[in-house]
């Protein structure tokens, strides 16, 4: 009876982890939304999206690297400013992971990946 009550306040321990884990940090495979990003936040956030095939890659003068739109699960299209080097196969993947942060304009991705 002792050893049982020495146990259950471990497995408890265990379980909330496993909890926690799986409802914060596990990693989605479903769309992210623009709108929860704050345009006044340069933290850099992670976001599922799909490319736009249809309207294309070009490339920046300005900034040097890419222009290209994204829509998010809401089917919100935003103009990317992503790096000069995208991931091969992105026109043919399900979804993109973008890596940045929300202006008031467009979403500056420092980060683009395939998915």
């Amino acid at each position: 009876m002792k050893q049982t009550q020495k146990l259950i306040l471990p497995a408890l321990i265990v379980v909330a982890a496993i909890l926690v884990y799986f409802l914060y940090f596990s990693p989605k495979k479903d769309l992210g939304l623009f709108s929860d990003f704050d345009p006044n936040n340069n933290a850099n956030k992670d976001i599922r999206v799909i490319y736009v095939v249809e309207k294309g890659v070009r490339m920046d003068p300005q900034s040097g690297g890419s222009l290209f739109y994204a829509r998010d699960r809401d089917g919100i299209e935003m103009l990317i400013q992503g790096p000069r080097d995208l991931p091969p196969g992105m026109s043919e993947a399900e979804s993109i992971v973008l890596r940045g942060h929300l202006h008031h304009e467009y979403f500056h991705a420092a980060g683009v990946y395939a998915d």
